[in-house]
């Protein structure tokens, strides 16, 4: 079974990210042997830039790889057995009106949380929908591995407009992240964590992490961050608002001691707090834009000049690309490997909506996730999760419904807006800053 190669497509390969995903393909080999990459971008300087470092990486490190790059979406996705997917519909230029026009409402301007990441998702799902029907017009039996955000309003919306796909998972980064770095707090192999793990997309708990003996390490782990704070395990390659981001662990959990919580509640929870450190002026995005974007590109650009990337620095450590690799190797050849995905919740965790699309540990393998059941959960979490699902779910018959009062009913719901005079405020702002990308609401 391990000598079937895999033909990849990565939607979005002129991502910052793609070099990272690139890399962990070229070791991850002898457990997801590959035949064929192609890149995919609508934006052609950006995925030549990458297209050609990709060509020199593997011409280097697996010199039997077939490596393309695209804007022509027939050849992207002709012949492929999985569809990678990572898209930025409008890019930093509409990253940055997410961030900054909620600023100016005082609400949290964040990309994939509250107004910003309600725009976002509304433009991910237009371009989402095209993007599964192309793929399914010319490689129906394709595995699409979505990591395109706000993950959380795009898994449902694509579980409702596709409700019979069984090949669609979506999944997200930052729970694997979350795990490394907990691992890195007691010297062990965050590999070997069982975790259970429930909420929606960046809106989660860990309830326990079993070690391989079956103890559960969790009481230490949060001992730990109790009495000296928490980073992530590669702080050294992080902006500061990602080490105040993680500082924030260790509040929550002084607050809410059950469980360990995502890094992303702390907008939810604390949200004026929150907003008192964000500068309406200066975002994320132009953190991004000055230090990932701007480094990623010059180092892309110097090994093509150079023809060589062995010593490259444009790739440390990089959770999120070996997590790609690593489920797509576990889907296609069975090996039914643990992870935190994305599924239907039909009765997994008991007492919430049967429709929502939540959070769970999963054994994955050829068939796609088999979750683990996590039971029924407590008033405090039960509310809060309900809560979002509602604004998730009305965001999603907003798109499907063209619904101005639904999109208005969604934002007043978001425990970021919560006031609808502001909700309504900030919605007519958002309608006229994507006019470009989002469906007219009525």
């Amino acid at each position: 079974m391990m000598n079937k190669k895999s033909k990849i497509v990565l939607v979005g390969g002129g991502s910052t990210w793609t070099p990272g995903i690139l890399k962990a393909m070229t070791t991850h080999l002898s457990t997801f042997p590959i035949e064929k990459i192609t890149l995919y971008d609508i934006n052609a300087d950006r995925q030549s830039v990458i297209g050609e470092f990709a060509k020199i990486l593997f011409k280097e490190e697996a010199p039997d790889v077939k490596v393309t790059y695209t804007t022509d979406a027939n050849e992207a996705y002709s012949d492929v057995d999985f569809v990678f997917c990572q898209m930025r519909t409008g890019g930093f230029e509409m990253r940055e009106k997410d961030e900054k026009i909620p600023l100016k409402h005082g609400v949290i301007g964040q990309e994939t949380c509250g107004p910003g990441g309600f725009a976002y998702g509304l433009r991910s799902i237009v371009d989402m929908q095209k993007m599964v029907n192309k793929v399914r017009s010319i490689s129906p039996d394709a595995w699409i591995l979505n990591y395109t955000n706000p993950a959380a309003i795009v898994a449902l919306a694509l579980d409702k407009l596709f409700p019979e796909e069984d090949k669609i998972l979506n999944i997200c980064d930052q729970p694997v992240n979350l795990l490394r770095s907990f691992a890195s707090l007691i010297d062990f192999d965050a590999n070997k964590f069982e975790p259970v793990y429930f909420g929606l997309n960046h809106y989660g708990w860990f309830k326990h992490l079993y070690d391989e003996n079956g103890k559960d390490r969790m009481p230490e782990i949060k001992e730990i961050i109790l009495d000296g704070g928490f980073r992530p395990v590669d702080a050294e390659q992080r902006d500061q608002s990602w080490l105040d981001t993680y500082a924030m662990v260790e509040d929550m959990l002084r607050d809410f001691p059950d469980y360990l919580p995502n890094t992303y509640l702390q907008y939810y929870l604390y949200p004026d707090y929150k907003l008192s450190k964000m500068d309406p002026h200066r975002t994320r995005t132009d953190e991004v834009r000055e230090g990932r974007e701007k480094k990623v590109f010059e180092e892309c650009r110097r090994i093509v000049k150079n023809g060589t990337a062995r010593d490259s620095s444009v790739v440390h450590n990089d959770a999120h690309g070996d997590m790609m690799v690593e489920v797509a190797a576990s889907i296609a050849h069975n090996l039914r490997k643990t992870y935190v995905v994305m599924v239907r919740n039909n009765g997994i965790v008991a007492n919430l909506p049967d429709d929502s699309m939540i959070e769970v540990a999963a054994s994955l393998g050829a068939n796609g996730p088999q979750p683990y059941a996590v039971g029924k959960i407590d008033t405090f979490y039960k509310g809060l999760i309900e809560s979002q699902h509602a604004y998730e779910k009305l965001t999603v018959e907003a798109f499907m419904e063209n619904s101005y009062t639904k999109a208005l009913q969604a934002l007043t719901m978001n425990r970021t807006v919560v006031d609808a005079k502001k909700a309504r405020l900030l919605l007519d702002d958002l309608i006229l800053a994507n006019q470009k990308y989002w469906p007219e609401l009525n």
